[in-house]
């Protein structure tokens, strides 16, 4: 199973996992829709194209300009913190030429958020992973997708013209998934976590894409948390299911959000041997665990990353099952791509579900 970040999209080798509501919608028809509310997913609900205010530099001009302070009288405030930065560097920021990446460049950014009167990591979420010098030009929604996704996947057939839009008024700061495996070995359920921002005022609702491999598994119990579900939509053809879950309330720019989810799977016949979920964009934390049940322990698991999805899987490492039989791998500053978790179980009579293993199915 895999999913996304920014929106969310999982996918996982046999049964699968989905999610998200309150109530307990059964989708066992071949493309049913649960909405509590009747209300259907629209282009115009994720309207407006991504701007540059949406990025480090945008967000720290506008900044300034709303509190009406020069780089002169922005550095003499950080340096009276004990953090020295010239007007120069302050201006290279601004402009894009360059970002804050040594440690001491990182504590300012923090200062800056309380001098500009900015949320506690507003600033600081922004930036990506270290990059060279010169400015450089965000990806919007559609093409950040596509460059990890790949032309016609499975998710921008599920959203249709949607994809087009697809979670552009908001983007993710933390996740954690959390993945159960039955007794057979196959995937029983899943629950998410997930901290969003605002990219401008007025977000109210985002778009979750879950996949599954098995297309005997299927979604029989979905519920929310945190948030409320508008939509829950199974499309069998597709094994994915496509879920809208609103806020609660409109958010103001940069403000941050909860959603929390969770699916049951109806039972499959081929054990999971892997989880994976993709972002587009970076995450500030991800969480990711695997819960197995005593009756089908693997013989190994390792964590490893896709640049996008289809490539071969790299950075692979095995990582410890602990004594609540469960791995987990937590990534901080997670760039994009492909982020996994796959599992092995014997050949033998032990270590696997049932009499005899799964066999080996890399992730």
């Amino acid at each position: 199973m895999s999913s996304d970040t920014d929106t969310d999209e999982a996918h996982a080798t046999g049964p699968g996992s989905t999610g998200s509501q309150a109530t307990h919608p059964r989708a066992t028809e071949a493309h049913t829709t649960a909405a509590r509310t009747g209300e259907a997913i629209t282009t115009s609900a994720l309207h407006a194209a991504a701007t540059g205010a949406d990025t480090f530099p945008g967000v720290l001009r506008e900044a300034l300009n709303r509190r009406g302070l020069s780089l002169e009288r922005v550095s003499e405030r950080l340096r009276v913190r004990g953090i020295t930065i010239s007007q120069a560097t302050l201006s290279s920021w601004q402009r894009g030429r360059s970002q804050p990446e040594r440690a001491r460049s990182l504590q300012a950014v923090d200062v800056l958020e309380e001098i500009l009167e900015l949320p506690a990591g507003a600033l600081r979420s922004l930036l990506g992973p270290r990059r060279p010098r010169g400015r450089t030009t965000p990806p919007d929604t559609e093409g950040a997708a596509l460059q990890i996704l790949g032309e016609d996947s499975v998710v921008e057939k599920a959203l249709g013209a949607r994809f087009r839009h697809f979670n552009q008024e908001t983007s993710s700061l933390m996740v954690h998934d959390i993945v159960r495996v039955g007794e057979t070995g196959t995937l029983s359920g899943i629950s998410t976590t997930n901290v969003l921002r605002a990219k401008r005022a007025g977000a109210d609702r985002a778009i979750f894409v879950l996949s599954f491999d098995d297309e005997a598994a299927e979604p029989v119990d979905i519920k929310v948390t945190c948030g409320r579900l508008a939509e829950a939509t199974y499309l069998k053809g597709l094994k994915s299911l496509v879920l809208e879950i609103h806020f609660g309330r409109e958010l103001a720019k940069l403000d941050t959000t909860v959603v929390s989810y969770a699916v049951e799977v109806s039972p499959s016949e081929t054990p999971a041997t892997h989880y994976e979920r993709w972002s587009r964009t970076n995450l500030h934390e991800y969480l990711q665990q695997v819960f197995f049940h005593p009756g089908a322990l693997p013989a190994d698991c390792h964590r490893y990353v896709r640049d996008k999805v289809g490539d071969p899987p790299r950075g692979r490492r095995r990582i410890p099952l602990s004594d609540a039989h469960d791995v987990h791998v937590l990534t901080s500053r997670c760039k994009p791509g492909v982020h996994g978790v796959a599992w092995e179980y014997g050949t033998g009579g032990t270590g696997g579900p049932g009499a005899s293993g799964t066999g080996d199915r890399p992730g």
